[in-house]
This record gives structure tokens, sequence and C-alpha cells, in this order.
């Protein structure tokens, strides 16, 4: 049996081989480069961190050192509660070739009580355990999280795309859903939007969206526009948000969506659906090589070429498939990370079980976003669509 005499031998021959450094000259080493890890698991950072520290719990050092700091030869400085986990967090690394790491004494409490910076916990206890899964994800951590409670999503449609993307957007913790739906929920949505319930049909889509959103994450703001988009409040309804998504099962929609996104700056996450096949795209108006919707479709094609729906049917869980992946990018837009699809149109072929990627490059001669293209206005646009039948 261990004895108290053994504890303290074996933690004083730990100290003897594992370097310590106040918290005051981990701060300065921090200021030269080196990575300060924070190793307290999520509830014990969620009141608050060292300024700048990565938080990475003991348990998952091992497991995400290597993607967080390949560099075998970086100096690292390691950090607990009060100093004596970071010692064996320091071991491990040095048996996994890392060599040079300390640990700062005393560990948070004495970086705390000697006043040096710190981030204020962005996470409470409920959210710390709500998101613990994606918190120990060293791309997104607390970091990340805080981006997503802080991001404001727009989505146009609240039907097949709209459903699954709201969901999980809802529950990965964006902070703001703002839905924009005109429709009510019947029968012969519920086997592909996911969102509504039998007990709601009838009942507007965003008020039934808003119902699930609230059960699923109630911490989520969610803002309803049971109106339809169009010219005269298209860019009433779309600014001061971060992220579009595209839900829209009509062109008129998607050609105001296009224009608004260019001119707000808006990233628009494209995604449409036919029978068995699926597209996602993203239209990014930030970068300048990104090209835009009208890139892909200049003009509106004919309701005949381009059936909804309702005309042509559609696989119940193909919306949920595109809608998937729409999500996906716009997490991968708020919080930085990935490669977007940005220049490249990811098309699905559900019979096939085949993804395939188009290269999509920005059209000079394009009339939404080229060199010589002219915006006149919501309403020329809205007429455009009009036009083509």
């Amino acid at each position: 049996m261990s004895t108290h005499s053994d504890s303290t031998t074996w933690l004083a021959d730990l100290r003897r081989r594992i370097p310590e450094v106040p918290p005051t000259e981990a701060m300065a080493q921090q200021a030269q480069g080196a990575l300060l890890i924070d190793v307290r698991d999520d509830a014990e950072r969620a009141p608050g961190s060292p300024a700048g520290a990565l938080g990475l719990s003991r348990g998952f050092l091992e497991l995400r050192i290597e993607q967080v700091q390949p560099d075998r030869d970086h100096p690292i400085l390691v950090l607990c509660g009060s100093g004596t986990r970071s010692l064996l967090a320091a071991e491990s690394l040095q048996r996994l070739g890392y060599r040079d790491v300390r640990s700062v004494a005393g560990g948070f409490e004495r970086w705390k009580s000697e006043g040096l910076p710190m981030t204020a916990g962005a996470l409470d206890a409920d959210a710390a355990e709500r998101y613990a899964r994606q918190l120990r994800l060293p791309e997104v951590g607390e970091t990340g999280q805080a981006k997503l409670a802080a991001a404001r999503v727009v989505l146009l449609g609240a039907g097949g795309l709209g459903s699954p993307a709201a969901l999980y957007l809802a529950a990965a913790g964006v902070g703001q859903l703002t839905l924009i739906d005109d429709d009510r929920v019947e029968r012969s949505n519920l086997h592909r939007q996911v969102i509504h319930a039998d007990a709601r049909v009838g009942m507007p889509k965003v008020e039934s969206a808003r119902i699930a959103l609230a059960a699923l994450n109630p911490h989520v703001r969610v803002v309803t526009h049971a109106e339809r988009l169009q010219a005269a409040n298209v860019e009433t309804l779309l600014a001061g948000h971060d992220v579009l998504i595209d839900g829209a099962d009509n062109f008129p929609a998607r050609y105001l969506l296009s224009a608004a996104s260019l001119r707000l700056k808006l990233p628009m996450v494209y995604g449409a659906v036919e029978r068995f096949t699926g597209q996602v795209s993203v239209f990014d108006p930030r970068n300048a090589a990104s090209p835009c919707y009208r890139c892909l479709f200049p003009e509106p094609p004919t309701r005949a070429d381009a059936p909804n729906c309702s005309e042509a049917g559609v696989l119940g869980v193909l919306p949920g498939i595109i809608g998937l992946l729409q999500a996906t990018e716009v997490l991968k837009l708020i919080l930085g990370i990935g490669e977007p699809l940005v220049g490249r149109l990811l098309s699905f072929d559900a019979l096939g079980m085949r993804f395939h990627e188009t290269r999509l490059p920005r059209d000079p001669g394009c009339p939404g976003c080229g060199r010589n293209a002219v915006f006149r206005g919501y309403e020329d646009v809205a007429l455009l669509c009009a036009s083509a039948g």
C-alpha cells in the first residue's frame, strides 16, 4: 500500500526530473513563442484561463498534442490547477519525445493570485458539458466555442435543407439562428423536413422550427420571420448576419439572395436537391477569387427546366444529407478551419452513392460579380426571374 511518505518521495523525484518555472517566467516565455497548455478539465477552465493558453484536458493531451504542435523541439509550458497534474503531463510529453517541456509551478491558482493576465471563461458549467465533445477538438476549444456563440446565421427556408442545418447548428451552439419562411407545415413535408412534427401540421414553419430548436438547445436565440423574401425586404432581413444558408426552393429567392450576398459581403452557403441528386457550394464575396451564384447560373432557368420538389419529387433523406453538408460549411466558415467549398461545386448522387467535385472558377463576365456587372436594384433581379417564366 502506498503511504504519504511514498507519495512525497515520488513527487519530489518528479520535480527533480521536470523543470518548473514560476508563472511570471512562464508568461515571459509564452510571449517569446512558447506554447502554454492548460491541462485542466473543461469545467475547471470555464471560470477562466491564462491569457493565450490552449485548453487541452489532461486525458486528451497525448492523443491531440501532435495535431497541435508536431515540432518536438518547440518549447512547451504545461499548467494545471495547483502544479501537480502539470508535472505528470510534462512527463508524458517527454516520453513522446518533446525535448523542451516545463511545468508552471503553482498552476492556475498561483497564476491568478499573482494577478497575471487571464481570459474570462466563455463557458458556464452547462456549456462545458453540452459542448464537451467538440471542445476537445483543438480546432474548436473554448475559443472556437466562443466564436460559435457570437455568430449569427440566417437561413432562408425552414424546410428540407433548413431543417437539418438549423438543428445541427443549434446543437453546435451557434448563438443566433434567424429563420425566414412564409409557409405552413403540411403533412407532405414531414418525410424530409425533420424539424417539424405531426402535431404541428398547419403551424407556420418558422414557429414549428423555433419550438424544436428551443427544445434542443434553449441557449440559442431563434429569430423568426414568417414572410416571403422579396426585393423590398431582402437586405433588411439579411443584414447583420455572419453567414447565409440558402435553403430556398425557387430561383427568384436565390437570385435575390445572391445579389444581397454580394452587396452585404455575406458568405452564401448554397444547397439544392432534386429527386436523387444534390449540390453544395460556398459563394464568399469576402474572397476575391470566389465565384457567386450567377457564375454557376448566369440566368434563371424556366420552371420546366428546373422543377421544385413538389413537382419533381425527392428522396426524403437527400435534403438531410445536403443540409448537413451546408451546416458543416457554416461551422468551418465561423471557426476559420478547413477548406470551404469556395470555387468548388460538390455534387451527390444518392443512387450511385457517389460524390463528385467540379471546379467552379469566378467568371470575369458574370452578370452578378464580373468586372462589368452593374447592380440596378433588387426589383430588376425580381423582374429577371419573372421573365424566365
